[in-house]
C-alpha cells in the first residue's frame, strides 16, 4: 500500500512580524500601497474608498486572517490582498443584483469609464516602452525589483520611468479619478 506523504506548510509571517515589517514600509512604498488601493477601488460602490480598501488589507493580515508566506514581498502581498478584497466586493454585489441567466455584461458606464481611462493611458505612453513595461508589471502585483529583473532593467531607467509616469498622470489628472 502506497502511503502519501504529506506537504509541508509553507511558514508564513505571523501578524506580529507583519507588524514590525509595516513599521518599517517607508513613504514611497505607502505613496505604492495608496495607489494600488485607489487602483482597485475604481468602480466599486460609493460607500467603499480606497482609504477602505487599503485599512481592511492592513486589518486581515494583522488580525492573521490572510497569512503572508515567507519571502514573498510586504508590498506585493497587500496588492494581493486588495485585490482579493476587490472580488469579494464584486462577488456580494452580483449575488445582490442576482442577473438574470446570460446576463454577464458589465455596467456600461463602468465599461465606457474603463475604455476611456485605459485609450488615454495608451496616448500617453504609446511611445514608451519602458513605462508600459512598469505598467504592465504593477498591474500584475509585481514589486520593483521583479519588474526590473523580468525587463531587463536599470535601477536608473526604473526609477527615471516611475517618476515620468507618475507627472504624467497627475498632470493629466488621472490619478484624481481613482478616488472616487
Amino acid at each position: 500500500m502506497h502511503r502519501a506523504i504529506p506537504l509541508e506548510a509553507k511558514r508564513t509571517i505571523s501578524p506580529a512580524e507583519l507588524a514590525l515589517e509595516l513599521k518599517l514600509v517607508g513613504e514611497t512604498d505607502l505613496l505604492r500601497l495608496k495607489t494600488i488601493a485607489r487602483l482597485h477601488a475604481r468602480g466599486l460602490p460609493p460607500d467603499v474608498s480606497w482609504e477602505d480598501l487599503l485599512q481592511e488589507a492592513f486589518t486581515r493580515v494583522l488580525t492573521g486572517s490572510r497569512r503572508q508566506p515567507e519571502g514573498v514581498n510586504t508590498i506585493v502581498f497587500l496588492a494581493g490582498v486588495m485585490r482579493s478584497l476587490t472580488s469579494e466586493h464584486w462577488r456580494r454585489l452580483d449575488a445582490r443584483e442576482d442577473p438574470e441567466p446570460g446576463d454577464q455584461a458589465p455596467d456600461p458606464e463602468r465599461s465606457i469609464s474603463a475604455l476611456q481611462e485605459l485609450e488615454a493611458i495608451e496616448r500617453l505612453f504609446a511611445g514608451d516602452s519602458v513605462a508600459w513595461q512598469i505598467i504592465a508589471g504593477l498591474s500584475e502585483g509585481l514589486a520593483a525589483e521583479q519588474i526590473r529583473h523580468v525587463n531587463n532593467m536599470s535601477k536608473t531607467d526604473y526609477d527615471s520611468a516611475r517618476r515620468r509616469i507618475r507627472r504624467t498622470l497627475l498632470r493629466e489628472g488621472l490619478t484624481s479619478c481613482s478616488q472616487r
